[in-house]
């Protein structure tokens, strides 16, 4: 017998199948989708099995060492899946398959996660005879059964457990745990309202297999969804629920569990190694219904998918930013086909290509237009800093600063959002100018005031603070501009009682912190929840009345076309979490644009007039969703050289690419990124029937040139 193995190389040269022979000894261990152990030139790998052949081809071929798994790593339909993303992304085949597997289960050498044990008792009741009264006292803690935990016995001494395993009535034993444990407790089943019924029965009469679920904020979205669940395990089928933020998976978790009780599994990054090797074994082990997670959780191993559910569709953390640069959404498409399964996208601010789908019918478009409390959306209030600003203290306008203070006086919570992290944005000298920049990346380094040091949010560098301008020479270094870091401190300064929690990358690095900053604000142990965007999407906590954005033109400076979308999502979502209770909600957004479109349609809480306005600009300019995008970035240390190889390939595009608009090439965004230098070409198009063969012969000609790397992203979400 002989094998076809993919090795664990992520390289588009060996991105293909070698032959090795069987061992008579593990024929009958070997399937496909298994991991083996190989011989590889001078090492040794591991790869997947993904080809049987019975017949030896040469007995000259090198022997498989062994057999890592079981049980099946890949199934067949994760298995076709992965080659529709290796074609569709460009990228080499194996980190498809990388992808969508938990650490202990990567085919990559290093790679152990141990199982977790725990020591159970058995009882042999036929073997018991002239007990003493204590060791009576421990066989009543049995009851009727058949075993218990060391943890169950933890009253009881080893000592007097070994005496009973001795005589033969205890049996000492090592089982398998899970490190992650759900209640069972379920069956809170919420009655729905008018609108979400309606929804319901759409959505389970339709034939059509993708639907867009618009609804506004606090709409209950989630109840529907976890109604159109439960109709999917009566059917007998399984379903997946994708939320964008690490933050939003316990709270959703948490609801899940009491509808669903422990037939669910969390998946998502901020769980450990060892818990994400245990959810997906019980997954793949069919002891799940119900998968919850962030964009990963896409690939989770359940076969007979009824559902895909993938909340907040337009975040953008469903696209993958490093190889394979896959978009979680069209994952979702790809393996509810295979099923004859249904995709249902919501959010309360549909990104426009979805919703551009949905008017043309491609998606059946479902819609939930009122708060289910009956309840009125927040007002929002816009402050004009033009005008306020020399009323303010520090980034505070009056206005703002009087209501965070009729908030607290009423014992009630707030939301701030600031979209930046950090201390101040940037250290620059009074005197000469000279701005602090990472040495690595064209980047300037953000001031954290903390541990006094300055850093690179691209590459990670880290220094301290000089303390005289290194242009100059003076003592005359300012921090400008400001980060979450810096409003906590101001905010302690206006209100010395007030109890605030930040959440932001830097407060959420630790495991678990996430869930416990979000049950601490629940609990009413703090009255402000100041952060960067992960406070903007999906959290609802009953209390909170008051909504403040610091600074809502941030995301308007990007220089990218989807600026003021990303503007108007995160402005809408985060008004949306004010006022989700009996209270009304109130929303001040203090910005310097108060007439641009995409601030006053978010103050109106008008989707469909800023997707009429966006689309207009769209439409001119010839961007998604009139045009598909592919971004081209050629990366090389040296910056000449990668200037020239940008060159080349804007002749391979201006010869073969006679359909497609070209844009470049051009220094990118970040042009200097951890010592290398980028040259971007971007191409648009709405037809081009050869773009996938000038594009591979591209990535296959760059393979094999070790100085100049060729990144290739379709539909990219920053250029």
């Amino acid at each position: 017998m002989t094998v076809g193995v993919l090795v664990e190389i992520a390289n588009k040269n060996v991105d293909k199948l070698f032959d090795y022979k069987v061992p008579r000894t593990l024929e009958k261990e070997i399937q496909v989708g298994v991991r083996v152990q190989v011989p590889f030139a001078y090492r040794t790998l591991e790869g997947f099995v993904l080809e049987i052949k019975e017949d030896d081809l040469e007995s000259s071929l090198k022997e498989v060492i062994q057999v890592i798994d079981q049980d099946i790593v890949l199934n067949q339909e994760l298995l076709e899946l992965g080659k529709i993303m290796a074609k569709e992304t460009l990228s080499p085949l194996i980190s498809c398959y990388q992808v969508m597997l938990p650490k202990a289960l990567k085919a990559k050498e290093g790679t152990s996660v141990t199982k977790k044990y725990e020591t159970v008792y058995v009882l042999h009741r036929e073997h018991i005879t002239s007990l003493t009264k204590k060791q009576e006292e421990i066989i009543a803690l049995f009851g009727e059964k058949e075993s218990l935990s060391r943890k169950e016995l933890k009253e009881i001494s080893l000592a007097r457990l070994n005496v009973l395993v001795e005589k033969g009535i205890l049996e000492e034993k090592k089982q398998e745990v899970y490190r992650l444990q759900y209640s069972s407790s379920s069956l809170v089943v919420p009655t729905l309202t008018k609108d979400q019924e309606m929804v319901v029965q759409h959505f389970l009469k339709s034939d059509e297999s993708t639907f867009l679920l618009y609804g506004v904020t606090g709409s209950g979205k989630t109840e529907v969804y976890m109604e159109l669940i439960a109709k999917t395990l009566e059917q007998g089928k399984k379903s997946i629920v994708l939320v964008p933020e690490i933050s939003l998976t316990p709270q959703m978790v948490k609801r899940f569990q009491v509808r669903f009780g422990n037939r669910i599994a969390a998946f998502h990054s901020s769980l450990s190694e060892g818990e994400k090797y245990d959810e997906w074994r019980r997954i793949a082990r069919g002891e799940v219904d119900i998968v919850i997670g962030a964009r990963s959780a896409v690939f989770a191993p359940l076969s007979n998918l009824g559902l895909i559910v993938v909340d907040e569709e337009h975040s953008d953390s469903y696209k993958q930013e490093n190889v394979p640069r896959y978009d979680a959404r069209r994952i979702a498409l790809l393996r509810a086909k295979h099923y004859g399964g249904k995709v249902l996208f919501g959010s309360a601010t549909p990104t426009l290509e979805s919703y551009a789908r949905a008017r043309k019918g491609r998606y059946q478009l479902l819609e939930l237009p009122h708060r289910v409390n009956g309840q009125a959306l927040p007002k929002v209030e816009l402050i004009d800093m033009n005008q306020e600003i020399k009323y303010a203290k520090g980034h505070f306008s009056k206005p703002l600063l009087q209501e965070i203070e009729t908030c607290l006086k009423n014992k009630e919570q707030m939301i701030l959002l600031l979209n930046r992290r950090g201390y101040s944005s940037v250290v620059s000298c009074r005197n000469c100018g000279h701005v602090e920049k990472c040495p690595h990346c064209d980047i300037t380094l953000t001031y954290h005031k903390s541990n006094q040091m300055l850093r690179c949010h691209y590459c990670g560098y880290a220094t301290s603070v000089p303390s005289i301008c290194p242009e100059c020479h003076q003592e005359s270094l300012k921090d400008l501009g400001c980060g979450t870091e810096k409003i906590e401190e101001e905010l302690k300064g206006f209100f010395p009682e007030s109890r605030i929690l930040r959440m932001d990358v830097d407060t959420m690095s630790r495991k678990g912190a996430h869930e416990r900053m979000i049950e601490s604000f629940q609990k009413g142990e703090a009255d402000i929840l100041l952060g960067t965007q992960m406070v903007a999407k999906g959290l609802d906590f009953s209390n909170v009345t008051l909504v403040g954005v610091i600074n809502a033109d941030t995301s308007l400076m990007i220089p990218d076309f989807r600026s003021s979308e990303v503007t108007f999502d995160l402005l809408s979502q985060v008004a949306g979490r004010a006022g989700r209770s009996e209270k009304q909600g109130r929303v001040y957004f203090q910005t310097y644009n108060k007439d641009h479109y995409a601030i006053l349609c978010s103050k109106e809480n008008n989707y469909l007039k800023f997707y009429q306005e966006e689309m207009k600009i769209r439409k001119m300019m010839k961007y998604p969703p009139y045009y598909y995008l592919v971004s081209c970035n050629l990366a090389c240390k040296d910056q000449q050289k990668a200037l020239l190889e940008a060159k080349k390939c804007e002749k391979v595009f201006q010869k073969y690419l006679t359909n497609t608009i070209l844009l470049g090439p051009a220094p990118a965004s970040i042009f200097k990124k951890q010592n290398i230098y980028r040259y971007q070409l971007i191409l648009k198009y709405q037809y081009q029937d050869n773009l996938y063969e000038v594009l591979g012969k591209l990535v296959d000609y760059y393979a094999t040139n070790h100085a100049v790397t060729l990144e290739i992203d379709f539909n990219p979400l920053h250029l």
